[in-house]
Protein backbone atom coordinates (compact mmCIF):
# COMPACT_ATOMS: atom_id res chain seq x y z
CA UNK A 1 0.00 0.00 0.00
CA UNK A 2 2.87 2.44 0.64
CA UNK A 3 3.63 1.76 -2.77
CA UNK A 4 0.87 2.94 -4.33
CA UNK A 5 -1.22 -0.33 -4.80
CA UNK A 6 -4.50 -1.41 -2.71
CA UNK A 7 -4.10 -4.11 0.07
CA UNK A 8 -6.19 -6.75 -0.25
CA UNK A 9 -7.55 -8.55 2.96
CA UNK A 10 -8.54 -5.61 5.19
CA UNK A 11 -11.93 -4.70 5.00
CA UNK A 12 -12.06 -2.47 2.45
CA UNK A 13 -9.18 -4.11 0.38
CA UNK A 14 -9.78 -5.50 -3.83
CA UNK A 15 -11.18 -8.82 -2.10
CA UNK A 16 -13.95 -7.49 -0.52
CA UNK A 17 -15.09 -5.83 -3.46
CA UNK A 18 -17.28 -6.33 -6.30
CA UNK A 19 -17.72 -5.80 -10.12
CA UNK A 20 -20.73 -6.60 -12.07
CA UNK A 21 -21.84 -8.92 -8.93
CA UNK A 22 -18.59 -10.86 -9.37
CA UNK A 23 -15.91 -11.00 -6.65
CA UNK A 24 -12.94 -9.47 -7.27
CA UNK A 25 -11.58 -12.88 -5.40
CA UNK A 26 -13.70 -14.96 -8.09
CA UNK A 27 -12.17 -12.66 -11.06
CA UNK A 28 -8.79 -14.33 -9.73
CA UNK A 29 -9.81 -17.75 -9.75
CA UNK A 30 -8.67 -20.29 -12.57
CA UNK A 31 -12.29 -21.11 -13.17
CA UNK A 32 -12.84 -17.36 -14.07
CA UNK A 33 -9.90 -17.10 -16.41
CA UNK A 34 -10.89 -20.46 -18.52
CA UNK A 35 -14.73 -19.29 -19.05
CA UNK A 36 -14.42 -15.34 -18.45
CA UNK A 37 -10.81 -14.71 -20.28
CA UNK A 38 -11.15 -11.76 -22.38
CA UNK A 39 -13.18 -10.28 -19.04
CA UNK A 40 -9.93 -11.67 -16.79
CA UNK A 41 -7.73 -9.42 -18.84
CA UNK A 42 -10.02 -6.52 -18.87
CA UNK A 43 -10.13 -6.75 -15.01
CA UNK A 44 -6.18 -7.30 -15.04
CA UNK A 45 -5.27 -4.18 -16.69
CA UNK A 46 -7.64 -2.06 -14.69
CA UNK A 47 -7.04 -3.49 -11.12
CA UNK A 48 -4.34 -5.37 -11.16
CA UNK A 49 -1.37 -3.84 -12.96
CA UNK A 50 0.40 -0.64 -11.58
CA UNK A 51 3.53 0.11 -13.16
CA UNK A 52 3.99 3.40 -11.82
CA UNK A 53 4.41 1.51 -8.36
CA UNK A 54 7.98 2.03 -6.99
CA UNK A 55 9.91 0.37 -3.96
CA UNK A 56 8.98 1.53 -0.64
CA UNK A 57 11.69 2.40 2.57
CA UNK A 58 10.35 -1.07 3.40
CA UNK A 59 11.82 -2.85 0.14
CA UNK A 60 14.74 -0.39 0.22
CA UNK A 61 15.40 -1.81 4.00
CA UNK A 62 15.58 -5.55 3.26
CA UNK A 63 17.49 -4.99 0.51
CA UNK A 64 20.35 -2.97 2.05
CA UNK A 65 20.04 -5.62 4.40
CA UNK A 66 21.01 -8.43 2.37
CA UNK A 67 23.73 -6.29 0.86
CA UNK A 68 25.13 -6.54 4.03
CA UNK A 69 25.06 -9.58 4.64
CA UNK A 70 22.74 -9.75 7.74
CA UNK A 71 19.11 -10.74 5.50
CA UNK A 72 19.53 -14.59 3.60
CA UNK A 73 16.46 -13.75 1.38
CA UNK A 74 12.78 -12.48 0.79
CA UNK A 75 9.74 -14.55 0.91
CA UNK A 76 6.90 -12.82 -0.77
CA UNK A 77 3.10 -12.98 -1.14
CA UNK A 78 3.52 -10.14 -3.40
CA UNK A 79 3.09 -9.99 -7.38
CA UNK A 80 4.45 -6.61 -7.96
CA UNK A 81 8.22 -7.03 -8.60
CA UNK A 82 9.04 -4.55 -6.27
CA UNK A 83 11.65 -5.97 -4.11
CA UNK A 84 14.06 -6.94 -7.17
CA UNK A 85 13.32 -3.05 -7.95
CA UNK A 86 14.61 -2.23 -4.96
CA UNK A 87 17.64 -4.74 -4.86
CA UNK A 88 16.71 -7.51 -3.25
CA UNK A 89 18.20 -10.84 -4.93
CA UNK A 90 17.32 -13.89 -3.52
CA UNK A 91 13.76 -13.34 -3.50
CA UNK A 92 10.74 -16.14 -3.24
CA UNK A 93 7.80 -15.20 -5.18
CA UNK A 94 4.75 -17.35 -3.83
CA UNK A 95 2.53 -16.18 -5.91
CA UNK A 96 4.76 -15.11 -9.15
CA UNK A 97 4.44 -12.06 -10.58
CA UNK A 98 2.54 -9.71 -13.08
CA UNK A 99 6.13 -9.18 -14.65
CA UNK A 100 6.23 -12.04 -16.00
CA UNK A 101 3.90 -13.35 -18.51
CA UNK A 102 4.16 -16.60 -20.75
CA UNK A 103 2.51 -18.21 -23.73
CA UNK A 104 0.50 -21.34 -22.66
CA UNK A 105 1.18 -23.20 -25.84
CA UNK A 106 4.97 -22.29 -26.81
CA UNK A 107 6.57 -21.50 -23.36
CA UNK A 108 7.31 -18.27 -24.58
CA UNK A 109 7.75 -15.24 -21.85
CA UNK A 110 6.29 -12.28 -22.16
CA UNK A 111 7.02 -8.39 -20.23
CA UNK A 112 4.29 -6.81 -18.85
CA UNK A 113 3.88 -4.29 -21.14
CA UNK A 114 3.00 -6.55 -24.20
CA UNK A 115 -0.02 -7.73 -21.89
CA UNK A 116 -1.13 -4.01 -20.86
CA UNK A 117 -1.24 -3.14 -24.21
CA UNK A 118 -2.70 -5.79 -25.91
CA UNK A 119 -6.41 -5.15 -27.21
CA UNK A 120 -8.64 -8.14 -25.75
CA UNK A 121 -6.89 -11.19 -24.91
CA UNK A 122 -3.31 -11.04 -25.26
CA UNK A 123 -1.78 -13.29 -27.95
CA UNK A 124 1.83 -15.35 -29.11
CA UNK A 125 2.87 -15.22 -32.68
CA UNK A 126 2.06 -18.98 -32.21
CA UNK A 127 -1.58 -18.45 -31.61
CA UNK A 128 -1.12 -19.46 -27.91
CA UNK A 129 -2.51 -17.04 -25.66
CA UNK A 130 -0.04 -15.40 -23.07
CA UNK A 131 -1.18 -16.01 -18.97
CA UNK A 132 0.34 -14.13 -16.61
CA UNK A 133 2.90 -15.72 -14.42
CA UNK A 134 1.07 -16.06 -11.08
CA UNK A 135 -1.09 -18.58 -9.08
CA UNK A 136 -4.71 -17.72 -9.35
CA UNK A 137 -7.35 -18.93 -6.91
CA UNK A 138 -7.77 -23.05 -7.60
CA UNK A 139 -4.09 -23.40 -8.72
CA UNK A 140 -1.12 -25.07 -6.53
CA UNK A 141 2.01 -23.15 -5.60
CA UNK A 142 5.11 -24.13 -7.39
CA UNK A 143 6.56 -27.23 -5.45
CA UNK A 144 10.07 -25.45 -6.47
CA UNK A 145 9.35 -22.25 -4.53
CA UNK A 146 7.39 -23.70 -1.63
CA UNK A 147 10.52 -25.93 -0.92
CA UNK A 148 12.79 -23.64 -1.23
CA UNK A 149 10.97 -21.32 0.84
CA UNK A 150 10.11 -24.02 4.02
CA UNK A 151 13.98 -24.90 3.69
CA UNK A 152 14.98 -21.17 4.62
CA UNK A 153 12.81 -20.85 7.07
CA UNK A 154 13.06 -23.97 9.17
CA UNK A 155 17.05 -22.86 8.94
CA UNK A 156 16.48 -19.40 9.72
CA UNK A 157 18.10 -17.99 13.23
CA UNK A 158 15.68 -15.35 13.19
CA UNK A 159 12.40 -15.07 11.09
CA UNK A 160 10.45 -11.37 10.32
CA UNK A 161 7.06 -11.36 9.21
CA UNK A 162 6.14 -7.79 7.41
CA UNK A 163 3.03 -7.06 5.79
CA UNK A 164 0.62 -9.79 6.31
CA UNK A 165 -2.20 -10.44 7.77
CA UNK A 166 -1.30 -14.59 7.85
CA UNK A 167 -4.63 -15.00 6.37
CA UNK A 168 -4.10 -16.75 3.15
CA UNK A 169 -3.08 -20.35 2.75
CA UNK A 170 -1.01 -22.02 2.26
CA UNK A 171 1.39 -19.09 2.40
CA UNK A 172 0.42 -18.43 5.84
CA UNK A 173 1.20 -22.18 7.14
CA UNK A 174 5.20 -21.69 6.23
CA UNK A 175 5.60 -19.71 9.85
CA UNK A 176 5.00 -23.70 11.49
CA UNK A 177 8.34 -24.02 9.76
CA UNK A 178 10.23 -21.52 12.01
CA UNK A 179 12.37 -23.56 14.54
CA UNK A 180 14.11 -20.61 16.26
CA UNK A 181 13.09 -18.64 18.87
CA UNK A 182 13.17 -14.77 17.43
CA UNK A 183 9.88 -14.54 15.49
CA UNK A 184 9.32 -10.75 15.10
CA UNK A 185 5.98 -9.40 13.41
CA UNK A 186 5.48 -6.19 11.61
CA UNK A 187 1.95 -5.39 10.73
CA UNK A 188 -0.28 -2.42 11.13
CA UNK A 189 -3.46 -4.92 12.70
CA UNK A 190 -3.07 -7.89 14.71
CA UNK A 191 -2.45 -11.17 13.32
CA UNK A 192 -3.67 -14.78 14.39
CA UNK A 193 -0.14 -15.74 15.40
CA UNK A 194 0.61 -12.27 17.51
CA UNK A 195 0.93 -14.69 20.47
CA UNK A 196 3.67 -17.18 20.14
CA UNK A 197 5.38 -14.24 18.52
CA UNK A 198 8.43 -12.69 20.46
CA UNK A 199 8.75 -9.33 19.28
CA UNK A 200 4.97 -7.83 17.90
CA UNK A 201 5.32 -4.26 15.98
CA UNK A 202 2.47 -2.55 15.18
CA UNK A 203 2.34 -0.35 12.50
CA UNK A 204 3.23 1.00 9.15
CA UNK A 205 5.98 -1.36 7.39
CA UNK A 206 7.46 1.13 5.62
CA UNK A 207 7.79 3.30 8.41
CA UNK A 208 8.78 1.25 10.63
CA UNK A 209 11.79 -0.72 8.58
CA UNK A 210 12.56 2.79 7.06
CA UNK A 211 14.33 3.25 10.94
CA UNK A 212 16.75 0.63 10.98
Amino acid sequence: TESGIPDFRSAHGLYMQKKQGVSYEEMLSHTYYETHTEEFYDFLRHVMLYPEAKPNPAHFALAKLEAEGRLDGVITQNIDGLHQKAGSRNVLELHGSVLRNYCENCGKFYDVETVKDAEGIPKCGCGGTIKPDVVLYEEGLDSDVINRSIKAISEADMLIIGGTSLAVYPAAGLIDYYQGNRLVLVNKTPTPKDKVADLVVQGSIGEIFGML
